[in-house]
């Protein structure tokens, strides 16, 4: 979840002032529907805290 709301957050960006190789940004997308579809979680009502909740899961622990 957390790598699919990145490259979201990402796709949404001029692409050609984060990746400056224009062969990666077909990859990107292809990752980026993969996930869509593979994470059913995205259109949950409670997507923000499920987001949340796997950051904190991601997180190294200090």
């Amino acid at each position: 979840m957390v790598l699919s709301h990145w490259l979201e957050k990402l796709q949404m960006t001029d692409l050609s002032r984060v990746v400056d190789d224009p062969a990666v940004w077909a990859p990107i997308h292809r990752i980026a529907g993969t996930l869509d579809t593979a994470l059913p979680e995205l259109f949950a009502s409670d997507y923000d805290q499920r987001l949340e909740a796997a950051r904190q899961r991601l997180r190294p622990e200090d």
